[in-house]
This record gives C-alpha cells, sequence and structure tokens, in this order.
C-alpha cells in the first residue's frame, strides 16, 4: 500500500434472509486513493458501502477507521430533515468550520442547488445534488459516493470530476459511468459471488481483468460438472460476446456517422430548397423531421434563435446541454409537442413513436410483472407484432423465472427502469425518444439499453448526459449551450469536443493519424490459414442463421412453456449461446475481409 489506510475491513461477512451476501471480504483505501466498487446487479455493492460507511453493521469481522479521520456518505435515497437545503448542505461541514457559509454558497453554485428551497418540493434529482454538496463541502478525510453523477448535467459532471481529480482523501465510489470512473478510478474493487477483489488500477482495466479472471476460472473448474462451471462459463461468455458484439456495432456506428456527416454536409453547402427537391421522390417515412429557423422564447429567456435541422429515417440524435438550456424544449418541439414562436417543424408520414421519459411514472405499482407485460392478456407479450412467451421475454431483461408472479411495488430501482424498458421496446415505434435514460441505471441494465438500442432500426432521439452511452450510439450530437446557442455535430459526445471552435487546437493530434502511421507494410494476401477460415466462414454463418431461425419458431409457441418447462429452458439458453456464436463468427469474418482489402491495397 502506498500509505497507511484510513478506512479497511478485515474478514467481514454479512448475511440476509439466512443467506450469505459477502464473507471474507478485507481490503482497504488509504490517503490518496480513489476507488471504484465495481459488480453485477444485486451483487451487494451499495450494502458494502454502508458497511463501510458503519451504517450496517457486519455479521462479523472488523472495520477499521483512522482515529480522528472524517468520513462522508452518499446515499442513494438522502433524507432530507432541515428547514432549508442551505442548511442540509452545511451539515457537511465540520464542527469549527460552521462560520464558514461561504463554502456552503460555493459549493451549492457548483452542483446547481437552490439553498432557499423547501426540502419538502424537491424532486429526486433536486435531493440527490444537495446530498453531493453536504458530502463535499466538508472536504472530509474519506469520501463513499453511491453513484454521485445521477441527476447531474454534463457541464457539473465534468466539474464533479476535476474536484474529485484534485481531492487528496480516500475516495470509494459506485457509479455507472464508465468514463467518469475511467478518469477518476485509480484502484478498482470488484465484488463477485460474495468475494471482493482489488486490483491497483482503475476501471478502464477492469473489462479485460474481468474476461481473463472468469476465463482462468473456468479453465480451473473445467472438468467439474457443477452449476458454479455453468454459471463462469456464461459470465465468461457474456462478457468476451458483449465485447465483440460492441467492436462491431461501433464499426456500423461509424458508417452511420459518415452518412449523417454527408447530409449535414449537403445542407450546408446547398440552398435548403434544392435539398428539399431531391428528396421529394424518396420512399415515404424516409424524412423523419424536418426543423427550420425554430425560434423559441420562455419568460424573456431564449431557447433557441434559428436552429435548423433534417432528421431522417435511422438517424440516432443526441441531445446534450446544461441543466436549464433547453434540451427538452427543443426536443418537444422537434416531436410536435410544442410549437415554436418561429420557424417551422415539418413531420414525416406514419410515425409511430414510443417515450421513455425522466418520471418512469408509467408503472402500476399493484400489478405483477407477468401482467405489467402482458397487459393482463394470456401468456405472451407481443414484440413488435411477434408473441413472445413472456418468461422467455422477461429472461432478455435479466428477471428471473421467479420474478413473474412479484409486484411491481416489490422490485428494486433498477429492476423497474428494466421492466420499463421492457414494455416500451415491446412496443411496435419507428421513432424511439428517450429523455435522460441512464438516470438511476445499473451498469447491467445500461449495458441491456445500449444493446438493443444499437439494434433498433427506427430512428433515436436522446437526451443524456452520459458520455460513454452517446459515444456508443449516436450519429450527431445537438448541443444546446444556453441563450438560444444550439449546433449541430456529426458523431457523438468526444466528436463534439473536437469540433468544438473553443477544441480546434486538439485536431493536430487526433489518434487517427497515428492509426494511419502505425498501419504494417502491405504483405499482398492473407496467410494460409486466415484464407482458409475465410473461405469456410459463410458456411458457418449460414447454419447459425438456420438454426436460431428453428430455436425461435420453437420459443414461437405460446404453449411450449405450459407444455415442456424443460424443453423451453434448454431452447432459451441455447439460442442465447447461438446468437453469441454467430456474432463471434460474424466479427471474424468482418475482422478477415477487412484485412484482406487493407492486403489487397
Amino acid at each position: 500500500m502506498a500509505s497507511p489506510p484510513l478506512l479497511s475491513l478485515r474478514d467481514v461477512r454479512l448475511t440476509f434472509g439466512g443467506n450469505p451476501l459477502f464473507e471474507g471480504v478485507t481490503t482497504w483505501v488509504g490517503k490518496g486513493d480513489k476507488t471504484v466498487l465495481v459488480g453485477r446487479n444485486g451483487s451487494g455493492k451499495s450494502t458494502l458501502l454502508k458497511v463501510f460507511a458503519g451504517e450496517i453493521l457486519a455479521d462479523s469481522g472488523e472495520r477499521f477507521v483512522q482515529p480522528g479521520a472524517r468520513i462522508s456518505y452518499l446515499h442513494q435515497d438522502p433524507v432530507i430533515d432541515t428547514a432549508t437545503l442551505a442548511d442540509f448542505v452545511a451539515q457537511g461541514l465540520a464542527p469549527d468550520e460552521h462560520d464558514q457559509t461561504w463554502r456552503v454558497d460555493a459549493m451549492m453554485e457548483a452542483l446547481g442547488v437552490d439553498g432557499s428551497r423547501d426540502p419538502a418540493n424537491l424532486s429526486g434529482g433536486e435531493g440527490r445534488r444537495a446530498a453531493l454538496a453536504r458530502a463535499l463541502v466538508g472536504n472530509p478525510d474519506a469520501l463513499l459516493l453511491d453513484e454521485p453523477t445521477n441527476h447531474l448535467d454534463l457541464p457539473t459532471i465534468l466539474w464533479l470530476e476535476q474536484w474529485l481529480k484534485d481531492y487528496q482523501g480516500a475516495l470509494v465510489m459506485i457509479s455507472h459511468d464508465r468514463r467518469f470512473l475511467e478518469s477518476v478510478s485509480k484502484q478498482t474493487l470488484w465484488l463477485e459471488r460474495g468475494v471482493v477483489r482489488r486490483a491497483e488500477f482503475g476501471f478502464a482495466g477492469f473489462g479485460q481483468w474481468q474476461e481473463d479472471t472468469y476465463a482462468a476460472e473456468e479453465a480451473e473448474l473445467d472438468r467439474m460438472n457443477n452449476n458454479l462451471r455453468q454459471e463462469l462459463h456464461w459470465l465468461s461468455r457474456g462478457v468476451t460476446a458483449r465485447r465483440k458484439r460492441n467492436m462491431g456495432r461501433l464499426r456500423a456506428l461509424q458508417g452511420l456517422r459518415k452518412e449523417r456527416s454527408t447530409r449535414l454536409s449537403s445542407k450546408m453547402d446547398n440552398d435548403r430548397r434544392v435539398v428539399l427537391e431531391a428528396d421529394a421522390g424518396e420512399v415515404s417515412g424516409r424524412l423523419v423531421i424536418e426543423a427550420t429557423d425554430l425560434v423559441k422564447k420562455f419568460d424573456g429567456k431564449v431557447v433557441a434563435d434559428g436552429f435548423s435541422t433534417r432528421i431522417m429515417r435511422g438517424d440516432r440524435v443526441g441531445l446534450i446541454g446544461p441543466n436549464g438550456a433547453g434540451k427538452t424544449t427543443l426536443l418537444r418541439m422537434l416531436t410536435g409537442d410544442l410549437a415554436p414562436d418561429g420557424g417551422e417543424v415539418k413531420l414525416g408520414t406514419n410515425l409511430e413513436p414510443a417515450y421513455f421519459d425522466q418520471r418512469r411514472d408509467r408503472l402500476d405499482p399493484d400489478i405483477t410483472v407477468w401482467d405489467t407485460l402482458t397487459d393482463g392478456r394470456g401468456d405472451n407479450v407481443w414484440v413488435r407484432g411477434t408473441p413472445r412467451h413472456v418468461v422467455g421475454y422477461m429472461r432478455d431483461f435479466l428477471f428471473s423465472d421467479n420474478q413473474a408472479r412479484t409486484p411491481v411495488r416489490a422490485l428494486s430501482g433498477g429492476e423497474r427502469n428494466r421492466l420499463l424498458l421492457a414494455k416500451l421496446l415491446a412496443k411496435s415505434s419507428n421513432l424511439l425518444i428517450l429523455d435522460e435514460p441512464t438516470n438511476d441505471l445499473d451498469m447491467d441494465t445500461l449495458d441491456l439499453l445500449e444493446e438493443m438500442l444499437a439494434d433498433y432500426q427506427g430512428t433515436l432521439l436522446v437526451v443524456s448526459h452520459d458520455r460513454d452511452f452517446l459515444d456508443r450510439l449516436v450519429t450527431s450530437v445537438i448541443a444546446v449551450e444556453g441563450d438560444g446557442d444550439i449546433k449541430e455535430y456529426v458523431g457523438g459526445y468526444s466528436d463534439y469536443l473536437a469540433q468544438k471552435p473553443q477544441a480546434k487546437t486538439v485536431e493536430a493530434v487526433k489518434p487517427a493519424a497515428k492509426v494511419e502511421n502505425a498501419k504494417p507494410k502491405s504483405q499482398g494476401k492473407l496467410s494460409y490459414k486466415d484464407q482458409r477460415e475465410l473461405d469456410d466462414l459463410p458456411a458457418r454463418l449460414d447454419k447459425l442463421h438456420t438454426e436460431i431461425a428453428k430455436l425461435e419458431s420453437d420459443l414461437a409457441d405460446p404453449n411450449l412453456y405450459a407444455r415442456d418447462p424443460a424443453r423451453f429452458d434448454k431452447t432459451a439458453k441455447r439460442i442465447d449461446v447461438a446468437r453469441a456464436e454467430l456474432e463471434t463468427a460474424e466479427e471474424r469474418w468482418l475482422e478477415l475481409e477487412s484485412l484482406r482489402e487493407e492486403l489487397a491495397g
């Protein structure tokens, strides 16, 4: 250890309902450590953080706190029991600092907290920001933060990121924001199946570490025929397959961004009327939204001042900007829900919109998961016009079979979000409108959402503060900067940063230039082994396509689960494996074909 521990756990064990949640946990954080706590949904991360904070007593083991050290803990669901938010934030100061109200004011301003507000009338986001201000204001010796970026806009996340980089104490944090974790963290604690592993590197190295660990454990248990070996195999294949799928999807996304760039360049280089006339004969529904010279003001505040854009079928557009700049207002104008003061919005034909809003209030807490998905009618969910048995569809969204009859009120926040996504994505739609979809999502659900949106064939409009989410998903970014300043940039959030006027100097050191210089000299053709593999892959792809079609047909039988649960379970498991094998084979074909073309010049 670089420094003596400020906070440590030794041989800690905790059980819930007679079952061990974790045991034998021995770990620590010292001054200057910036540690991320990761693990699957339901693994006990938040509970372990509460043990660190002393809010939950372990069944056995020891918790050590350096004498005199002050610890500050950010709850996921803070309870605010003061007269004003300023009073609540001031509670984070040390006893000898209570006269330093300027620190309270500065922290509230940085986090967008109105200190005069009555806590009884707060939204969940306002309460979270106030709790974060309270945690930071006293500059404690140790900070324990549970989802600190939830409900923060991008400028505030960037401010928090820098604050934590400069922070000199011990930090342990849980977050779904990958870019935030990669930027801040220096150590990783991984909670998996009740065991905590520690690595002396940050979140950027977690994916490879996770894959290597699963592969090593699976190899060690290869000759053991038990459930643990099967679970490890599923985990290992899932992590590997997800990485390969993401690589393939990112390649496809680059193609979509090039197409979007071409259209935006044409719009800038040509008269708008000419472009419209050129598109007049295209297939009905190709044009989704045409906004021309939009103007909007609220209470004298300019939201939009002459903004224009053109969104076509298949585009994925992200909206970013500070809270209060007008992102949601612009979204409502683009979708026809709010009329502009000036300008015009034309909507395409045959639009079927579906909404995922910030409130997440469209679930009835008194009915079961089963009835929520089926609308109380039978055993099937109609997924974009095709019947799926409710249990099989639930599994796609990480629900276990025994949760089918669980009432919605008994689900966790992450599970409710997954249920709402399952219901929303089952609807037939060609325009998906997502307003802050990543708020309160755990990392498992966020992965699931990214995968499903990457495969979505319609048009997406997304308001989000998650940089990694935007980089992986959108073809262009509309930046709502405030005071009517709205501009569109091709690509994701990183591309937006590179293209902003104040960021032009960055263009001199583009990573792409390094990749270009590092290309190997042309060898002319593939090796014999690679060419043989490339020749064999089409037949394998056809075989897997045929098998998956047969499995999908079997699962579409509405009576299969009731008639033969074991066969249903076997078929559902095999289709997951077959899909992973197909995606791996497709990724390998793309890799070899790209290499062949490169070598051929």
